[in-house]
């Protein structure tokens, strides 16, 4: 599985960074990202969701969150 950090980048670069990733795999793929508390938690897992994309979980870790996504259809 890939893993994408995207701690301490700010929207929307860290969706543009999510979706430029998302570029990188084969539909169906599993990515986890790291994001930070407050906006990026909350616009990223949504944005995601609206291009397509399915959100497998969203757990709190030490001071930030992983985000599962697969990958959706082009």
């Amino acid at each position: 599985m890939t893993t994408v950090d995207l701690r301490g980048a700010t929207c929307p670069t860290n969706f543009v960074k999510a979706k430029l990733a998302l570029e990188t795999v084969d539909t169906g793929a599993v990515v986890e990202f790291l994001l930070d508390d407050g906006e990026p938690v909350k616009n990223v897992p949504r944005s995601l969701k609206g291009e397509g994309h399915k959100l497998l979980g969203l757990k709190e870790a030490e001071g930030y969150y992983v985000l599962t996504v697969e990958k959706g259809e082009e």
